[in-house]
């Protein structure tokens, strides 16, 4: 961590299908000095990714939504722009990186290529994804996510939004290096979700619980000289989720093979549906499930996601779905992503394809 420049980590393992360890290393804050404990929350950045495809899932499974439907019949965001490519574009696409669509962007949303057939990775379609899933279910995505996965799988210290006990619990991001910084680099989440937090306040409504439109009128009568980013979205299911790394670890672990399931999960055949290849990234060793990456190691069959939010936050999550095995790192600075990849070489013993590329 000293070598790296990485203030803060906290770690989760799951080995032979149960949390077996967790621990938080280090400080929350460069400045303060405030540990890193048990109950620190990350921002969970990318990895946010596979928790909302899940529950996607789920509405798979309950019939409330076809992965093969186009998005436009469930809803039609506004800001798609002249492109018939617009109008195939499938939640499986979504899941899957292959919409075509940016990863992120201020101007009308046109594919580059055409859905289906290569690899673009693309926040801005789960954010449609996002829009139709609170169509369907007639709630926010925060809302959505607690009733379908937070509260059932008893991952406590997760969530979307932003309020006084997040604040308090919540790591700050560092920039390269953090020794003898005299200030933190702008802190983006924390910045906007204290600016709302009034909002909600007056609205007597918790952000957690709020819709998209909910979202875009509060940025706007916060800070009207500024068009609202979907990138910033506080309740975003492309990279808004906030959680320890022992809850995350948990989560990994409804991914693996296991007997007897709850009544509340994705069904099986859902859960190996997310770890089946649909897309080549690299040849055959990198590809994309349904809201995870895939590789074919040489300890057998990953799944796995990384993240990153504002260059300043770095995590990394890495399972063996066959063993019951997974390791869950969370960093609070700018080179935690070299920092992460070492930590799961050192602990697995695997050599990962994706950690050098």
């Amino acid at each position: 961590m000293r070598i790296a420049g990485v203030p803060g980590v906290a770690i989760a393992v799951i080995d032979r299908g149960k949390l077996a360890w967790s621990r938080g290393f280090g400080v929350k804050n460069v400045l303060t000095r405030d540990p890193v404990r048990e109950d620190t929350l990350f921002e969970a950045a990318s990895m946010t990714k596979p928790v909302f495809a899940y529950v996607v899932m789920r509405l798979v499974d309950e019939k409330r939504l076809d992965l093969d439907t186009p998005l436009v019949a469930y809803r039609r965001p506004a800001n798609l722009g002249d492109d018939p490519n617009l109008e195939r574009i499938t939640a499986r696409h979504v899941l899957a990186h292959s919409t075509g669509l940016p990863n992120w962007s201020s101007a009308p949303l046109v594919t580059s290529q055409a859905p289906g057939s290569t690899y673009t990775y693309s926040g801005e379609a789960f954010i449609w994804l996002q829009l139709v899933v609170e169509t369907i279910m007639e709630m926010g995505l925060g809302s959505v996510m607690q009733a379908k996965l937070f509260g059932p799988a008893g991952l406590s210290h997760s969530s979307f939004g932003w309020d006084e006990q997040i604040a308090r619990s919540a790591v700050f991001g560092h920039s390269e290096p953090p020794e003898g910084e005299q200030a933190l680099p702008p802190q983006p989440t924390r910045e906007l979700g204290d600016r709302l937090l009034r909002v909600a306040s007056r609205w007597r409504k918790p952000i957690a619980s709020w819709t998209y439109e909910d979202s875009i009128a509060a940025m706007r009568e916060t800070a009207p000289e500024t068009a609202p980013s979907m990138h910033d979205l506080l309740v975003n299911s492309a990279g808004g989720l906030l959680t320890t790394a022992s809850d995350y670890a948990k989560f990994m672990l409804l991914m693996t093979d296991r007997p007897g399931r709850a009544g509340w999960e994705i069904s099986d055949a859902a859960r190996r549906a997310m770890l089946t290849p649909q897309l080549d990234v690299r040849g055959r060793d990198i590809s994309r499930g349904l809201g995870w990456e895939l590789e074919q190691s040489s300890a057998g069959p990953l799944f796995q996601h990384s993240g990153s939010n504002y260059g300043i936050f770095k995590t990394l999550g890495v399972g063996d779905a066959r063993r019951g095995r997974a390791i869950v790192v969370f960093t609070n600075a700018a080179n935690g992503n070299a920092l992460a990849a070492l930590i799961v070489r050192q602990a697995t013993g695997i050599d990962r394809l994706k950690s050098l590329v």
